[in-house]
């Protein structure tokens, strides 16, 4: 029965196009993370904050907020690794992230801006240096 949905389980399910569920049903319609617009890059690391609360406010969470949880219990995940392997897309793992941070469930280190990385020139002087030895 090819592109009619079925339903398997509690998700409808289309064989050859997944899950039937848009991503603004996921987010709640919306496009930005939080009330403070926080910018996720995609190489920004994340990781579940060890003082968040316990599994009781997590169980209010919607699935694909503990499915984020889960991914970075284990090590520290970038924005684009978790949009991967939650299988969303980033602009939704952006703005799920940003419910998560908004609630304390995580910590977000971001990479270091390009005005603070050291001169080229430097680097290269460096190796020539180096090489000198």
């Amino acid at each position: 029965m090819s592109g009619i949905a079925e339903p398997t389980g509690s998700q409808w399910y289309d064989a050859e196009a997944g899950p039937l569920v848009r991503p603004y049903a996921m987010t709640g319609g919306r496009t930005r993370p939080g009330p403070n617009h926080v910018r996720f890059d995609l190489i920004a690391l994340v990781v579940v904050d060890d003082d968040a609360t316990g599994s009781a406010e997590e169980s209010l969470l919607g699935p694909e907020h503990r499915t984020l949880l889960a991914l970075c219990r284990s090590e520290k995940q970038s924005v684009a690794e978790l949009a991967v392997d939650a299988d969303l897309p980033v602009g939704v793992v952006r703005v799920l992230l940003g419910d998560l941070l908004e609630a304390g469930h995580v910590r977000v280190s971001r990479p270091v801006p390009p005005a603070q990385l050291p001169d080229e020139r430097i680097l290269r002087e460096v190796i020539e240096g180096l090489r000198a030895l």
